[in-house]
């Protein structure tokens, strides 16, 4: 015969956890202004960089195309290796400068809400 009296409880703070973090997933997400913030900050760093990278890639890429044909990989079209190495340098220079206008444009269009933003928490 059971007894009624007693109650039994079992704790485990691995899997509460484990249900907790799955739990968040679906939670629906609270925006504040912290996390706002951190977005704002993340985009400016980052702004450029891509267009940057594009343009570095591309020009080295164009470049080895003409190292290839400067090399003789390409039998009997030597001469192409001059045009496509020119080419891959005048895409090569501006990808610095580009990123660079771009990461200050972004700066400047950023710049009020991040402070607002800033002051706002800071105040509370």
């Amino acid at each position: 015969m059971e007894n009624r009296d007693t109650f039994t409880y079992q704790y485990s703070a691995k899997r509460n956890r484990e249900v907790e973090n799955i739990r968040k997933k679906y939670m629906p997400k609270e925006e504040n202004k912290l996390d706002t913030l951190r977005a704002l900050d993340r985009r400016v760093q980052s702004a450029g960089q891509l267009q940057g990278l594009t343009l570095g890639i591309l020009g080295c890429l164009l470049f080895g195309i003409g190292m290839c044909f400067g090399l003789g990989v390409f039998a009997g079209v030597t001469w192409l290796s001059i045009p496509f190495g020119i080419i891959g340098i005048a895409v090569m220079i501006p990808a610095y400068p580009v990123s660079r206008h771009i990461a200050r444009k972004t700066k400047t269009e950023l710049t009020p809400r991040i402070l607002q933003l800033s002051e706002e928490i800071m105040r509370s």
